[in-house]
């Protein structure tokens, strides 16, 4: 009985050595949490701004001679990007803070490999909202976000914890409803960024660091 006790146990840990070497664990729950809260503020500015509700905002973006509003754009941009840069500075943080609590490097092989499977279809998904803005196809900008940004959780979920591949599929789902119902977009990228981070992470929280 004993010695069986012993081969589980180090059964047990070599598989923890295998899964450490393979994949990046230091990702941590709360740094999902916060890009949620931080998305759902950001929504929440867009929906001020546009005084909503507003189902067809996405009219305003191109003015009554056809040419592109600027005053729109620019505000969405900066909305955007000042998410994006809140989200990724806790990711860092936390990721930072959980690893070094764990004895685990910042940025083993599995994080580097993770990292580039993101942002392959991540990039691909950018250059392609780019090109809808540009042939004026704005409705469908919030729902090919939520879609290539499910992908790409999904292709770097392998190296990375199992939530984030659920996550992912949830998000291309997601998705695929927001570009049946275009007119509500903002909505949907609210739920999909904010709410869905939030639960996620803490799924991620309550399951890995509590």
């Amino acid at each position: 009985m004993k010695e069986q006790q012993e081969y589980v146990e180090t059964l047990t840990e070599i598989r923890s050595l295998m899964e450490k070497s393979s994949r990046f664990l230091s990702l941590s729950g709360l740094s999902g949490i916060f890009a949620g809260v931080f998305a759902l503020l950001g929504a929440g500015a867009a929906f001020v701004y546009l005084k909503a509700p507003y189902a067809d905002y996405y009219t305003r973006a191109i003015n009554a001679d056809d040419s592109i509003n600027i005053d729109f754009l620019t505000f969405f941009i900066i909305d955007a990007l000042s998410v994006l840069v809140l989200s990724l500075s806790a990711g860092v943080y936390f990721t930072w803070r959980k690893a070094k609590r764990k004895g685990l490097k910042l940025m083993p092989k599995p994080a580097v490999r993770l990292f580039w499977n993101l942002m392959i279809p991540l990039a691909t998904g950018g250059l392609f909202c780019v090109v809808l803005g540009y042939h004026g196809y704005f409705a469908l900008v919030a729902p090919c976000t939520l879609i290539f940004y499910g992908l790409a959780l999904v292709n770097g979920s392998r190296y990375t914890l199992n939530e984030i591949r659920y996550l992912g599929i949830t998000e291309i789902a997601l998705g695929l409803i927001s570009s049946f119902l275009i007119g509500y977009g903002l909505l949907f990228w609210a739920i999909g960024f904010g709410v869905l981070h939030i639960v996620y992470g803490a799924l991620m929280w309550y399951r890995h660091e509590r």
